[in-house]
């Protein structure tokens, strides 16, 4: 007896769960069926007219709507067949009578779930509903699953790379720039042999100041990528300590003040002052200073970035939006795989998001991106900490 009402309630409960449009031109018969379906749990909105089944749907979804096929009018199979051409996820149960089941066939041919003749047994459509809403679930499971295996193949590659990119990095950067400090050397030596007296008049001057000014581009762009492959593998534990957010800002925008300055870049800060955090303040520097570097590049020149700090009691969101041209949606799942950069040959390393996310995730928090093309980006940073004001 206990189990029986245990399911019961479970029943009542998964009943509950479920939306349905009841749609027949008989006003008795339909009434009489959404209250019996009501003393079971399930509440049912009513139309009498297939146009007005429509007219539901637009505003309101629904899983399951259970048709007659014959209304005055729009009929049930010409309205079946409108609602699958926009509403696919919605299962339908057709109503027929006796002397009608082709026309419940042809609506199985159609995409209906089901038919029923009528007289209907009410525990049977009660059936026929809660079977049509399992479907649902079930094909919005596998979607799911879908989608969560997509994004483990995903984090796979990119955990695959991280792999040997660490195997490599050390040796890599170590070897490298060992030469670059050499050639950087050099480069600094010829430049100041140029600036002698005896040298203003020699032949090519300017290519030979304009070839070393690549020389030194070279190298700091060699370096910037050593520096972030070691970046990517990096596993000191992060150091928390109390931070203010504005004096943060502060700092990074000095480090790529620059940059805004050349490219007359207006920047717009929208938070509190006084706002403190209890987080790692290297981590979150290098986070808003390769989040700006990025907005900079996304902006170009005369363009705007604006900074926004929103709180609540244990979390903190940090917003960088730009005016830039914004990033094709097919490369917005891209974006923080390693190597992955949409810069220009030799303006961007593709690593910059990719040690971002990183960071991200060892401070606990979680990254997330909007984009528009024509309309620019945003980055959202959520961190869950110890939010204070002084």
């Amino acid at each position: 007896m206990v189990e029986n009402i245990g399911a019961y309630i479970k029943n009542m409960v998964n009943a509950n769960n479920i939306s349905v449009l009841l749609v027949d031109d008989e006003k008795d018969f339909r009434q009489t069926i959404a209250k019996r379906l009501k003393k079971r749990g399930i509440s049912a909105e009513q139309a009498g007219t297939g146009e007005e089944c429509l007219a539901i749907l637009a505003e309101k979804s629904a899983d399951v709507v259970v048709l007659d096929v014959k209304m005055p009018g729009m009929g049930g199979i010409e309205t079946l067949h409108k609602i699958k051409e926009k509403y696919l996820k919605t299962e339908i149960i057709l109503l027929t009578g006796h002397a009608a089941t082709s026309d419940g066939v042809e609506g199985i041919k159609l995409g209906a779930f089901d038919y029923l003749t009528k007289p209907i047994e009410l525990e049977h459509l009660v059936g026929k509903i809660k079977q049509a809403f399992n479907k649902i679930q079930h094909e919005e499971e596998k979607v799911k699953d879908s989608e969560f295996r997509a994004n483990m193949e995903q984090q796979m590659i990119a955990t695959e790379r991280l792999a040997s990119l660490g195997t490599l990095s050390a040796g890599v950067a170590h070897e490298i720039n060992n030469p670059l400090a050499i050639i950087n050397e050099s480069a600094g030596w010829m430049r100041l042999v140029l600036k002698r007296e005896e040298m203003s008049d020699i032949p090519s001057r300017q290519d030979l100041e304009m070839a070393l000014g690549k020389i030194e581009k070279g190298v700091d762009r060699a370096r910037r990528i050593t520096h972030q492959m070691l970046e990517t593998v990096r596993t000191n534990d992060s150091v928390s300590a109390e931070v203010n957010i504005s004096e943060l800002v502060d700092e990074a925008l000095e480090l790529v003040g620059k940059q805004i300055k050349d490219n007359d870049i207006e920047i717009i800060r929208k938070f509190d002052t006084s706002l403190n955090i209890w987080s790692d303040p290297y981590q979150l520097r290098q986070v808003l200073i390769n989040l700006l570097t990025n907005a900079i590049h996304a902006v170009g020149t005369g363009g705007k970035i604006t900074i926004i700090l929103e709180t609540t009691d244990t979390e903190l969101t940090l917003t960088i939006r730009d005016s830039g041209q914004g990033i094709p949606k097919e490369n917005l799942e891209k974006i923080f795989e390693p190597f992955f950069s949409t810069k220009n040959p030799g303006e961007g390393t593709g690593l910059g998001l990719f040690v971002t996310r990183n960071i991200i995730d060892k401070l606990g928090g979680k990254i997330y991106v909007k984009s528009q093309v024509g309309h620019g980006t945003e980055f959202s940073i959520k961190l869950k900490e110890k939010i204070y004001h002084d």
